[in-house]
């Protein structure tokens, strides 16, 4: 439950930092049986700063795991099916320029390729539900209001070190946690704690956001819905969109210093919108774009995720959703240490198989960001026709051949895989290949908590009678291949699939030729 007391004594898992990702991790390690003590400064969520406004479908896909999917959709102020649609414009009221469809896996809705489709809600939206289920949860202790100081090693435990967060002076009380996970931000003090560094760089641009209330606002765009508006005018380029339905507006204004953006908020929204209608600016929140990665995830006993982790600018809509693959992958392992079916050794697949997927993120974000509404902006897309007309053709091949990608980036979303891992056999490592066995049933729902064998056209028991030697939680899924089609090349259906808890393939054939090995190294890597 949530109180304003202090943190009990001791954990299995004590996660440092309770946003999103902390959460999650929470919700992770509820599903598979584990307690945890969440310690999170933040009494409430900071609603007037969004910060990350997409789920990913892959996020979605771990929602619907966790049950929550749905009611994640239901808060969502702008429905799935409102717009999947990127306007590029001379100013928001002003010339449309080039349009994106289908972006951020929006447009999903019933594919084949996922169980879920993407959804925009805003982070305190996600978080404020995260902290409602958490609360409820009889294995989830969220203590908010205080404020983890510190970690060291103690034997086989982790004394960690909080405050209340009003008053950081004030003598710290003491948790013994078996396990820690670092969720606690760019300046985690997990990461210092486990001898972490961050590598990379930053970007010499400096951002301002602002959240503005302007009722009357979405009368005069002549685009209709659209999930980002981004605006090219050299005065002041950015991007911006909705929050909401009633009057809510978010915005990026690219190249603005925190002084100028706090002093000239108004005059920013003015020149992004090219109107001149009632508004009230309700917060800004000035930011610089970093690309940065943890040197370890790892330290012993402690662990980092999320922003502790990695750090990349927001272009793409990767950050928020890297966290919470972060989450999942940690929090599963954790679990199957703790309950006693896999040594520790498994814990070190974590930072094995998650820090090359923040660096790919990282690069991924930082090609988003390689060019900007600065960079795509032209005087001419808001002069006279004449003007407009002799810059339009240029101005759309720049934004196809440098955007495109960013709108349209499922293959990093649901194609990254963790082959090579220490964990996963030669040939496997990617999610499990979705697919509907009926309307609104997949393949997904029918998985077990931790491993699944799929078995198809076959009745082969090696695997099972393998991991109940080796005490494996398995659960087995038969069904008729001649009913489920296939899923797209380049894997066939076979005939033995071992699914992992994450929902990814750990190995995959025919007869299992030392199912014994196979489970072994499921859970503790090759021999």
């Amino acid at each position: 439950m949530t109180r304003a007391s202090a943190p009990p004594p001791s954990a299995p898992v004590l996660i440092a930092g309770g946003g999103p990702v902390g959460l999650a991790t929470a919700l992770e390690l509820s599903r598979h049986g584990i307690g945890s003590v969440v310690v999170e400064p933040r009494p409430q969520v900071a609603w007037l700063r969004p910060r990350a406004k997409t789920v990913s479908a892959r996020t979605m896909e771990h929602f619907r795991r966790w049950g929550l999917a749905a009611e994640l959709r239901s808060r969502a102020p702008l429905k799935v099916g409102w717009s999947s649609d990127i306007v590029f414009c001379a100013t928001l009221t002003g010339r449309e320029v080039y349009r994106f469809h289908d972006a951020f896996g929006l447009g999903l809705v019933g594919s084949d390729r996922v169980a879920e489709p993407g959804q925009q809600a805003p982070q305190p939206v996600v978080e404020q539900l995260l902290r409602e289920v958490a609360a409820a949860d009889p294995r989830i202790e969220l203590v908010t209001g205080w404020r983890v100081t510190g970690a060291r090693p103690a034997g086989d435990r982790v004394r960690v070190s909080a405050v209340p967060a009003d008053a950081p002076d004030g003598p710290p009380v003491t948790v013994e946690a078996a396990y820690v996970a670092g969720c606690d931000g760019p300046r985690s003090v997990i990461r210092a704690a486990l001898g972490g560094r961050f590598d990379g760089s930053e970007d010499g641009r400096r951002n301002v956001n602002v959240t503005f209330r302007a009722p009357g606002l979405a009368a005069l765009v002549p685009h209709g819905p659209a999930v980002q508006y981004w605006v090219l005018n050299p005065a002041q380029a950015g991007l911006m969109g909705r929050l909401d339905l009633d009057g809510v507006w978010w915005c990026i204004a690219n190249g603005v210093s925190q002084a100028t953006g706090e002093a000239h908020a108004a005059d920013i929204v003015r020149t992004m919108t090219g109107a001149d209608v009632p508004f009230e600016v309700l917060a800004t929140d000035a930011w610089t774009a970093r690309m940065q990665l943890a040197d370890r995830y790892q330290g012993g006993r402690m662990f980092i995720a999320g922003d502790a982790a990695h750090q990349n600018p927001p272009y793409g809509g990767h950050g928020f959703n890297t966290g919470v693959g972060d989450a999942v992958n940690l929090g599963w392992k954790l679990a199957a240490v703790l309950n006693g079916w896999a040594p520790p050794a498994l814990l070190d697949s974590y930072e094995a198989e998650r820090r090359p997927i923040g660096q790919i993120t990282i690069d991924e974000a930082a090609r988003n960001m390689a060019t900007l509404g600065p960079e795509l902006a032209d005087p001419r897309l808001a002069g006279p026709d004449a003007e407009f007309g002799a810059a339009l053709p240029g101005a759309q091949a720049a934004i196809e051949r440098t955007k495109d990608r960013e709108f349209h980036g499922l293959d990093l979303v649901l194609n990254y895989t963790y082959a090579g891992s220490p964990i996963t056999a030669p040939g496997a490592g990617e999610r499990l290949p979705h697919r509907w066995l009926g309307p609104g049933d997949s393949l997904y729902d029918h998985l077990g908590p931790e491993f699944t064998l799929i078995r198809s056209g076959t009745d082969d028991d090696k695997l099972v009678k393998a991991a109940a030697m080796a005490g494996l939680p398995l659960s087995v899924l038969d069904f008729d291949i001649e009913r489920v089609p296939a899923p797209p090349a380049p894997h066939p259906v076979p005939e033995l699939t071992l699914v992992r808890p994450d929902q990814h393939v750990s190995w995959r054939g025919s007869t299992p030729e030392d199912p014994d090995a196979i489970i072994r190294r499921a859970v503790s890597g090759p021999a």
